[in-house]
């Protein structure tokens, strides 16, 4: 199921998808990929605060925070979809970022996804950091993984698995009180920046903006369900209360902070995925993360 999936993917994508694949796949070391999810006005205002340099302090911080797959691609040593015996997963020419039309590849193994892992982290704290557009940042980040399947170039568990990796080292870094000042201080600035760039405050420059606003969607937030388990096959017969990790609420603070801690983790709980999907195994821990849906948790409490 897991190679059938992103087989069908990257089959069945259409071009303007494919062209989005690509930008993400090269744009891995800048944040423009986000701004698509900040809406049409606030998003401009991003690119001109960002390409000015306005944007130092978060950019500079969310960069950094991103955790590299490495060792575990040789851990795992799983072989990427494009190079399974008999597949026929099509090799996506760049027509789009080099524009030199040779198929698009990946090095490495496949699991987990190192640039999912990249974009859920930089989603995940801009999303702190920009609570107004909390749900389509949460969901571009989603779409990034995305990405890699229309690619060819992971599954979709090597995405589920970064997914689950990035939420719980973001959740790690903002309970981290030394980590928290230099937070606090990137989105002071950023905020800022983005409102003089806007001209009006950052409620009204993000309201969405119907069809130019597609992160704003309510198609995103299907989208953004099924990305959790890209529909693999669940095992009958899981259940089992969903333990909340200590601090794990922290990613719903700024998104909701009339909430106390106790219930927004009450939220979490409420709104999670069944169990037995794959990846949310036996342990706590994995069970947590694998189950968790933040757009649906924050959706709940409105």
């Amino acid at each position: 199921a897991n190679l059938a999936t992103v087989t069908t993917i990257n089959r069945d994508a259409a071009a303007a998808t494919r062209h989005q694949a690509l930008a993400d796949a090269e744009g891995i070391d800048f944040l423009y990929f986000l701004s698509d999810a900040l809406g049409p006005r606030l998003g401009r205002a991003f690119i001109t605060a960002y390409d000015k340099g306005e944007l130092g302090k978060a950019a500079a911080l969310i960069k950094a925070s991103e955790i590299g797959t490495g060792k575990a691609k040789k851990h795992f040593h799983n072989d990427r979809p494009f190079l399974v015996k008999g597949n026929t997963i099509h090799l996506v020419p760049d027509d789009t970022v080099l524009k030199d039309n040779k198929p698009y590849t990946a090095d490495g193994g496949s699991f987990p996804s190192g640039h999912t892992n990249t974009g859920v982290t930089d989603a995940l704290l801009l999303a702190q950091m920009i609570p107004e557009r909390y749900d389509a940042l949460v969901t571009r980040g989603a779409r990034y993984g995305y990405s890699r399947l229309v690619l060819g170039v992971h599954y979709p568990l090597d995405v589920m698995g970064s997914r689950m990796v990035a939420e719980s080292n973001v959740a790690t870094f903002l309970n981290d009180p030394a980590y928290r000042a230099l937070f606090n201080e990137a989105r002071d600035q950023l905020r800022a920046a983005l409102a003089k760039e806007c001209g009006v405050s950052l409620t009204e420059c993000a309201k969405p903006a119907g069809k130019d606003d597609p992160y704003s969607s309510p198609a995103m937030r299907t989208f953004y369900t099924f990305t959790m388990t890209y529909d693999l096959p669940r095992q009958a017969g899981e259940q089992g209360a969903l333990a909340v990790p200590q601090g794990a609420e922290v990613l719903l603070e700024t998104a909701l902070p009339q909430l106390s801690a106790a219930q927004r983790r009450a939220l979490m709980v409420k709104t999670a995925l069944p169990a037995g999907y794959p990846l949310s195994g036996s342990t706590p821990e994995q069970q947590f993360w694998q189950r968790l849906n933040l757009v649906e948790a924050r959706r709940a409490a409105k």
